[in-house]
């Protein structure tokens, strides 16, 4: 047995308590002994510096992309050593093999998934829950990966194309109920699913788990009550909102976390936290410490397919984008739309910011506001002049309130979560949010003890998901574990590479700054500063049933 000491760092060991100088030592996989003079085999230095959990990060979108890239990047460069999978209902198992595809184009639309990349980059070898987990063990992992079973999926197997249809009949109800069943049993982490208006697939549709009826949903929560198995996991929207996860939560006897709780001008966050004050439900909505930027192009605008009258497009082609754009009566349609009763997602102009323009490069870093009077035709009319619409807007959805933010981070009933690190690939990154709070809010700001910043990130995330002998740095615990310095830890520079199976595109984060080792069931991934990227010591995390 080979023992490694990491010698001479704090340990702040995930439970909130003090940090201290100590050595930790590791064999086998697990943490040894924590304590002064420990001898070993080898040695790494970690003086001056921090030893702690390695993070967990439990709102991910790695489906896929664990088998093109089994280290998990860039999650991997920034401490996270155990992701949860399948966030937002959207899972790539139970699959058909005839539904592939229409499932790629609905993660192309809802999550900003490259299609070729997921027909070409997931081996399919898999129809069934079981088998998803089966193959992604077989090939080796970089991280511990756990994974959500997705409504959508779930319907879609089911019911097939209906799925996008209609109201699941009795029958479905009752198949549906069966497969989350095998599933659970095989070691989801528990059930994720989506009521969020923003959430549109294929060709523009609703996502499948928005036409969910409550008695659906029912029959499906009441196999996770049965089982006592996972967490419930829900993106809120109008038909299923955070109140009703406040009384659900006690007849469920599970967990539930939901998204996102975020700063908004209108104030909603305030709202969503006075729920959390006057209920002791065990309802953990999930916060963030950046705020929700997008970088999108208009050839596919994300944010702006919120407006039903742009969601009319996701079906056509470019040219029929095109000509939409040009169309005065269009554009009247679009501003129509966002000034109605009960209209969502209207635009933040004043946040809106030219990032790429073949065209136009003297308006690369000028608002929109700033270009004319009339923020949409500046949009449109700068989109048309580029080949196939490719201007690139920057923008941020909410989020941005420094002091609301910093209520949400430090309420007593707020998880971290959506880092979204698998989606959106072109159009952010937020897999750095455990360097920045770290950095931006813990070193910078002072917003809380170092202690209590890596708890939230450690054992709070294990407490949460009944992972057993995880986030905490004691004897007997697996040896996941991130050494970093305290004064440098940053996210670093967000780049676009060009590595996603068939050539696509992404952005992602791999230098920050400060992370010196991390080690993952005891092996390093990362020493001194360089990765491994051939490094497999992940394990496949399985739920287990809660007493």
């Amino acid at each position: 047995m080979t023992t490694t000491v990491l010698r001479g760092g704090t340990v702040v060991d995930g439970t909130g308590a003090p940090g201290r100088v100590a050595d930790v030592a590791v064999a086998d996989g697990r943490i040894l002994a924590v304590g002064s003079g420990l001898s070993g085999d080898t040695a790494i230095d970690a003086t001056g510096c921090v030893v702690a959990p390695g993070f967990i990060d439990i709102h991910t979108h790695y489906d896929a992309q664990v088998f093109w890239d089994p280290a998990l990047t860039p999650s991997c460069f920034h401490g996270v050593t155990t992701v949860v999978a399948g966030n937002c209902g959207f899972s790539i198992a139970p699959i058909r093999a005839e539904h592939r595809e229409l499932m790629a184009r609905t993660l192309e639309n809802v999550e900003d998934m490259d299609v070729t990349a997921l027909l070409e980059g997931v081996p399919w070898d898999f129809e069934t829950f079981a088998e998803y987990l089966a193959s992604v063990e077989r090939r080796g992992i970089g991280l511990n990966y756990a994974a959500y079973v997705g409504h959508t999926p779930l319907r879609l197997f089911v019911m097939g194309s209906a799925a996008y249809e209609r109201p699941a009949t009795a029958e479905e109800r009752a198949g549906m109920a069966a497969v989350l069943g095998e599933a659970l049993d095989a070691g989801a982490a528990g059930f994720a699913t989506s009521f969020a208006p923003t959430h549109r697939g294929a060709d523009g549709k609703p996502v499948p788990s928005r036409l969910s009826e409550r008695g659906e949903l029912d029959d499906l929560l009441a196999v996770l009550t049965r089982r006592r198995r996972g967490v419930l996991a829900v993106a809120i929207g109008q038909e299923f909102n955070a109140a009703d996860l406040y009384e659900l939560q006690p007849k469920l006897g599970l967990p539930i976390t939901y998204t996102a709780l975020l700063t908004t001008p209108t104030g909603g966050h305030r709202r969503q936290l006075a729920l959390a004050d006057a209920s002791d439900a065990d309802v953990w909505p999930q916060v963030s410490p950046r705020p929700l930027t997008f970088s999108m192009s208009m050839t596919n605008p994300f944010v702006l397919n919120q407006n039903p009258v742009f969601a009319e497009l996701l079906a056509g082609s470019l040219e029929q984008r095109r000509a939409a754009y040009a169309d005065p009566a269009w554009r009247q349609r679009a501003l129509a739309a966002w000034e109605g009763a009960g209209a969502i997602g209207t635009p933040r102009w004043q946040t809106y910011e030219i990032a790429e323009s073949a065209a136009h490069p003297e308006a690369i870093g000028r608002r929109v506001t700033e270009l004319g009077d009339d923020p949409l035709a500046v949009l449109l009319d700068l989109a048309l002049d580029e080949p196939d619409l490719a201007l690139r807007v920057r923008c941020i959805l909410a989020n941005d309130d420094e002091k609301g933010v910093a209520q949400l981070l430090t309420h007593p009933h707020t998880t971290l979560g959506l880092s979204d690190a698998g989606a959106h690939v072109g159009q952010l990154c937020d897999a750095v949010q455990a360097t920045d709070l770290l950095g931006s809010w813990v070193r910078d700001r002072g917003l809380m003890p170092l202690e209590e910043a890596i708890r939230r990130l450690t054992s709070a995330q294990a407490k949460l998901f009944a992972i057993p002998d995880r986030g905490v740095v004691r004897p007997g615990a697996w040896a996941d574990l991130v050494v970093f310095d305290p004064e440098t830890i940053a996210p670093g520079p967000t780049r676009r590479v060009r590595d996603l199976p068939g050539g696509g595109e992404r952005l992602t984060a791999d230098r920050p700054s400060g992370i010196r080792h991390v080690l993952v069931n005891g092996m390093p991934i990362i020493s001194d500063g360089v990765h491994d990227p051939a490094a497999r010591p992940g394990q496949l995390l399985r739920s287990v049933t809660r007493l």
